[in-house]
């Protein structure tokens, strides 16, 4: 059985190369307690931009790195449609990287 590790590991440099591209990485992370919101996705206190950033992205590598069991589902992808509509920014590529996320984790191994 085929390992999906590696293949998340790929998407997740990709999604981290998407915020990058669409000017929504930032230098400097929130505040502590921005960060320890307690709602999902910290929506009380983050961008979903920022919640990638900061939160999923360094939990998601976490799993990878010492593959622990990943989730069987995130349901990212619908969120960030959200978040995007009616924006400027071309988001379809970070849209896109999050539905392959959501995809692989549902397929597993």
């Amino acid at each position: 059985m085929k390992s999906i590790y590696p293949e998340i590991a790929t998407l997740l440099l990709e999604l981290e190369g998407e915020l990058r591209r669409l000017g929504e990485w930032q230098a400097e992370p929130p505040s502590a307690e921005a960060l320890a919101s307690t709602q999902p996705f910290c929506v009380d206190t983050l961008s979903l931009p920022q919640w990638l950033q900061f939160v999923f992205l360094p939990r998601m590598r976490q799993l990878v790195e010492s593959e622990l069991p990943l989730p069987a589902k995130c349901g990212i992808a619908p969120m960030a449609e959200e978040f995007f509509r009616g924006s400027d920014l071309p988001a379809q590529g970070l849209v896109s990287k999050l539905l392959a996320i959501d995809e692989c984790l549902e397929r597993g191994y």
